[in-house]
């Protein structure tokens, strides 16, 4: 089994990609030669085309006469770079604000909002480490998915909408925090057992650890007109599940009825604790939800006050006592 793992990329290993070759700084307005789909700053290459017809890197004729009628602004690697460069956006819209601010002679009315610096990053969604944002968490139910998305009718969502407002809780994160650290956060504030696990997600996909809050928000194109609508759901762990071999099917029912026989003993002692691939149901059958009678909030979206089973051990370090031979005695669990 082959482990997919992630590494960080620094800007410095993407600079080569995001740098202009003319000025060294970073694209802005990137334009691109049609000829060598070579980039260079918008500034930058029409001053150079001024003497010169060849690609700056390459030397492939551009134009023998007209050389602009060769370039096009490329929206989409100045997008890149804006959102790969941390501060770039803001620092050049305020650049042009304070141009135009100095040469008030410039008239800059039949200019675009952008030309100008008028345009802000919630405008452009361009999202920094250090942002706060908005999210949401629900509990994830299949059904109501499938029938949210079978049905579109306004009544149906004006109904569901007012159910799902009581779920709902509502959290001020930093962009720059990953799924790793909001599944651990869910797990503790609900102290869900380890032999469960919790996943995120973005409607029905479930999100890598990996992912930051940032990344989210790119992937999904969230557009800041509310809170960043994420989900979970809690799952019986696949890892606590061990699978056994037809060879050793007359050992594991030889050694099953032997702990059936001492089950009574066991569950008086108070170092007893039954084997976790035993209370673990099979693959074939359906997982239920999962219920936590020492939990006061409510899981998987149901509410906990209904009586569930007794749980095979206890959570905390607590002592139990117990009777022996008509003797009271107390024993810690480590």
């Amino acid at each position: 089994m082959t482990m997919h793992r992630t590494t960080r990329i620094k800007i410095t290993e993407l600079n080569p990609h995001l740098m202009c070759v003319l000025c060294g700084g970073y694209f802005i307005d990137a334009t691109t030669i049609i000829e060598c789909l070579h980039s260079f700053c918008k500034m930058c290459i029409v001053r150079y085309l001024e003497t010169s017809k060849y690609c700056p890197i390459c030397d492939v004729p551009v134009h023998k006469t007209k050389p602009l009628l060769n370039i096009r602004s490329d929206k989409t690697l100045q997008d890149i770079v804006y959102k790969l460069v941390p501060g770039l956006f803001k620092n050049e819209m305020k650049r042009r604000r304070d141009f135009y601010t100095a040469h008030p002679s410039v008239d800059g009315t039949t200019r675009s909002n952008e030309d100008r610096g008028e345009v802000a990053d919630e405008d452009k969604r361009i999202i920094t480490d250090d942002e706060i944002i908005s999210l949401s968490i629900e509990f994830f139910d299949h059904n109501k998915y499938v029938n949210n998305m079978a049905k579109k009718t306004v009544e149906a969502e004006d109904k569901q909408s007012k159910e799902q407002v009581n779920n709902k809780r509502y959290l001020q994160c930093p962009a720059a925090m990953t799924i790793m650290h909001l599944r651990k956060f869910l797990r503790s504030k609900m102290d869900i057992p380890c032999t469960y696990q919790v996943e995120v997600m973005y409607e029905d996909e479930p999100l890598k650890d990996y992912y930051t809050l940032m990344d989210v928000a790119y992937i999904y194109t969230w557009r800041r007109n509310g809170p960043l609508p994420l989900k979970y759901r809690v799952r019986l762990s696949c890892k606590k599940m061990k699978m056994s071999h037809p060879q050793q099917e007359g050992q594991n029912s030889t050694s099953r009825s032997a702990e059936s026989d001492s089950a009574s003993d066991k569950a008086c002692s108070p170092a007893g604790v039954p084997s976790t691939s035993s209370s673990l149901p099979s693959p074939g059958t359906p997982v239920q939800s999962p219920h936590f009678p020492h939990i006061s909030k409510p899981v998987n979206g149901a509410s906990t006050s209904a009586p569930a089973p007794t749980r095979p051990f206890p959570f905390g370090n607590k002592p139990r006592k117990a009777s022996l031979n008509g003797s009271s005695l107390s024993s810690g669990l480590a």
